[in-house]
């Protein structure tokens, strides 16, 4: 049996990988055992690299069979959101480098010794309703979601955290949020991501829009709607981020905001082989195998039902 190719935690994730996931001392047999059990479904082409695969385990704190279903979902619930999951999903389509450059997404940098959920910023409020949907704005941040998978060790073992930021907001961008996108994209988050979601936090919400932010928790399935929060205080971003983690625009002192774009954009085109290839990554519902579907009592079989999930 070959060495997985792995990168190894530091210590102190480590510990909370052992503690809270059940990791084992050798992932090496379980990241096995997942990539031949994939080998053996007709219906899927996927991602096989083993940093991709343990993050699976890690999401559901290594028990193998949850986490071949997780997988299964990761796949067959993208074709349930195809204004998200559609040939646009490329490094170097023109509107993703826009969204990029523009600092409407921000994926905070964490100090080496920090343990806990990296933070990603969406600034709802920034960008402009005429150019871009809000669904080009998730489908970006999809991408760097599944960077996260590879590269990001907080976010498989201690999770992560999202930031809305509603300053600048507008009535056009108001609508623009499409409710049911957020929800369903919530919903597959939680459902087929192996990323623990902590926490979508809405700040800098107008006051007159409170109470309908608010509201926007009934959109959300049970265990998602525990973790949104609302607030109109500007501070309160500074009881989720260490003021150190931000950048300048948002009174920290850790660079300013293009700074990080600019790492992004960097990153993401790191990516450009990952992101072609999943072109074609998919299930093939004419191919799969019901009888295990059927067995394992799941949703299989049920794209595009996002009332027939059940939120582990």
């Amino acid at each position: 049996m070959s060495s997985p190719r792995i990168r190894p935690l530091k210590p102190q994730l480590q510990a909370i990988a052992n503690k809270e996931l059940n990791e084992p001392n050798c992932v090496t047999p379980d990241i096995e055992a997942l990539k031949d059990w994939i080998s053996k479904q007709p219906h899927l082409r996927s991602c096989t690299d083993d940093q991709f695969l343990l993050a699976f385990l890690r999401g559901t704190k290594f028990s193998l069979e949850r986490a071949k279903e997780k997988f299964d979902r990761f796949y067959t619930l993208q074709a349930s959101i195809p204004e998200v999951f559609n040939e646009r999903r490329l490094v170097n389509d023109a509107l993703v480098l826009e969204i990029v450059r523009s600092g409407i997404l921000l994926k905070i940098p964490q100090a080496e010794d920090d343990a806990g959920p990296c933070v990603s910023i969406i600034r709802v409020g920034a960008y402009d309703t005429s150019t871009y949907k809000f669904q080009d704005i998730i489908r970006v941040g999809s991408m760097f979601g599944e960077i996260m998978m590879f590269e990001d060790d907080n976010a498989t073992v201690t999770g992560y955290v999202e930031i809305m930021d509603m300053k600048g907001i507008t009535g056009n961008h108001l609508f623009a949020l499409q409710p049911e996108l957020l929800r369903k994209f919530a919903t597959y988050a939680d459902e087929a991501m192996p990323t623990r979601q902590k926490g979508i936090h809405f700040i800098n919400v107008p006051q007159a829009f409170e109470t309908g932010f608010n509201t926007l928790r009934s959109f959300f399935p049970a265990k998602i709607k525990n973790r949104i929060t609302v607030s109109s205080d500007p501070a309160a971003i500074y009881d989720i981020v260490p003021l150190a983690q931000l950048p300048l625009e948002y009174g920290g002192t850790n660079g300013i905001i293009q700074d990080i774009s600019s790492v992004m954009e960097t990153k993401l085109a790191s990516y450009e082989k990952y992101f072609e290839a999943a072109q074609h990554f998919g299930a093939n519902e004419k191919y799969r195998d019901f009888s295990y579907a059927q067995s394992k009592g799941s949703i299989f079989g049920a794209v595009g039902s996002f009332r027939k999930l059940e939120i582990d």
